[in-house]
C-alpha cells in the first residue's frame, strides 16, 4: 500500500473511532468518485470497519482488525 494511501486509511479509521458516526455521515464525508481514492470502500472490503444497524439508523464501527491497524499503524491485510 502506498504511504499516502495508508496515511489516508489511518486518518479514516481515526475519524471513525473519534465518535459515533452514521453511515450517511461516512458516505458524505468519505465517498469518492476517484478510482484511486477508495478509502471508504477499501476499509469495508478489508474488514476494518463494519456497518451496524438498518439503512435508516446505522452506525459505522471499527472491527478488531481496524482497531489493531489504528493502534499499530501497520497494515494487517489477510494473505
Amino acid at each position: 500500500m502506498a504511504e499516502s494511501t495508508e496515511n489516508l486509511l489511518l486518518e479514516f479509521l481515526t475519524w471513525v473511532a473519534d465518535r459515533p458516526r452514521t453511515y450517511e455521515e461516512a458516505m458524505e464525508a468519505w465517498q469518492s468518485h476517484c478510482p484511486r481514492q477508495t478509502i471508504w470502500e477499501d476499509a469495508i472490503i478489508d474488514g476494518l470497519v463494519r456497518i451496524d444497524g438498518t439503512p435508516q439508523c446505522s452506525r459505522i464501527l471499527l472491527t478488531e482488525r481496524g482497531e489493531t491497524l489504528l493502534k499499530t499503524g501497520k497494515n494487517c491485510r489477510l494473505s
